[in-house]
């Protein structure tokens, strides 16, 4: 494989494969979690969107974190990267968030008019945002997996 070779350089981004890891590692802690609570394995787990922790806030804390330990943080590539962190983690809590409450309150809704026999339809899906914890887990562990990266490897 030569060097040259855009597949074998993207392998070798070190700020590409720590800011997977970093989503990685969260979405994996979400299926563990999953399993021990629920008893049971579900694949919408390692896919999915929300829940404990956010693997977008882990994802985007590790790339700007290795932005910064790989370019310096006084460089426009680590100030570009920290205002999309800012903007993820940002929609991620807050606007994604919102929507989930608001597919709640109308599932409870449609709930109510199923039962009374007057319509039946598809339950939008709830689990969209997440909490200020859940955000503050996925920054950590980006945190984590982009120091250790950059330290151990």
């Amino acid at each position: 494989m030569q060097v040259s070779d855009p597949l074998y350089q993207f392998l070798n981004n070190k700020v590409a494969c720590t800011t997977f890891m970093g989503w990685f590692c969260a979405q994996m802690i979400k299926v563990i979690i999953g399993v021990i609570t629920e008893k049971r394995f579900n694949f919408k787990w390692f896919v999915g969107t929300g829940g404990m922790p956010s693997s977008h806030s882990a994802g985007v804390t590790a790339l700007t974190a290795s932005v910064g330990l790989q370019e310096g943080t006084g460089t426009a590539l680590f100030v570009v990267s920290l205002l999309f962190t800012i903007i993820v983690i940002s929609d991620a809590q807050g606007v994604r968030r919102s929507t989930g409450r608001a597919a709640e309150i109308l599932n409870k809704i449609m709930d109510d008019i199923y039962w009374k026999g007057k319509i039946q339809e598809d339950r939008l899906k709830e689990l969209v945002g997440h909490t200020p914890i859940q955000v503050f887990a996925g920054i950590g562990i980006g945190l984590i997996v982009a120091i250790s990266s950059y330290k151990f490897f």
